[in-house]
């Protein structure tokens, strides 16, 4: 009786194949990819500017030999802004004056933060899961490396920072701002009010499905002054003594000329 190899020739050389992308840390092809466009890419910011919106536009494209999910598909769009660094200061009622009591500084904070899904993300993916991935507002702000201390449980910072900035509408989340307009199509809206600062935005789209991430994508769009604004700004910041000393020279001729218009004689 001849024995029977386990393996034949093909099947070895895939099989030592896979072993050595495991080694390497390569992830074999996923079955699902993206496809991001954005409404624009560059934007002008002119005195006239009151807000727009961008919208993102996404495209599920499967692997041939990959079939359809049974429980369909999940997206969530996160926009970031420009980061900044802040402080959020608490303050306690001395008398008829408010006073600083404690304080806690945030290093790396989006300027602003739009986070639109095709349902609410509580019920996307689990909360280990959100964390990792950040997604949400609550996941974003809970973020370890947002501040330069470690984050405690329920901070008291972090949620006015939260409440803050959504008072101020650079925070926001719509739990229905992702809409499929096919089983593989979808569409999302962000609103950028007029207090949104100039500079680089980054997009990030996240696929899911059954809670669990198939893939990635991220895109950029930028908002650039324009026109004097530009003039000024580019002014200001390459030529900073000169620029002061024209701004309180022309403080000066101002105040002059409105005290020779209005004089009393």
């Amino acid at each position: 009786m001849r024995a029977v190899p386990l393996f034949h020739g093909g099947a070895l050389m895939r099989a030592a194949l896979a072993v050595i992308l495991s080694l390497l840390g390569l992830a074999p092809a996923r079955a699902e990819s993206l496809v991001v466009s954005l409404s624009f890419n560059r934007l002008a910011v002119t005195s006239t500017y009151t807000g727009t919106s961008v919208a993102v536009f996404g495209v599920i494209e499967r692997d041939g030999q990959a079939g359809a999910r049974s429980g369909g598909y999940d997206v969530v769009v996160t926009i970031r802004g420009p980061r900044q660094a802040l402080t959020v200061r608490e303050k306690e009622a001395l008398g008829p004056v408010w006073v600083n009591r404690a304080q806690q500084k945030f290093a790396d904070v989006p300027s602003f933060l739009a986070v639109l899904s095709s349902r609410p993300v509580a019920e996307i993916a689990d909360e280990a899961t959100r964390r990792r991935l950040r997604l949400g507002l609550k996941a974003i702000v809970a973020a370890p490396d947002l501040t330069l201390t470690a984050p405690k449980p329920d901070d008291p910072f972090r949620e006015a920072l939260l409440r803050l900035r959504r008072r101020e509408r650079l925070f926001t989340e719509a739990e229905a701002g992702v809409r499929f307009l096919s089983p593989t199509v979808f569409r999302a809206t962000a609103p950028l009010p007029a207090t949104a600062p100039v500079g680089a935005y980054d997009v990030e789209v996240v696929l899911l499905a059954g809670g669990v991430p198939l893939a990635r994508h991220e895109a950029r769009f930028d908002l650039v002054k324009s026109g004097v604004e530009q003039g000024i700004a580019t002014a200001a910041r390459d030529w900073s003594l000169a620029y002061g000393l024209a701004a309180g020279a022309l403080a000066l001729i101002s105040g002059w000329l409105a005290s020779v218009i209005f004089r009393r004689d």
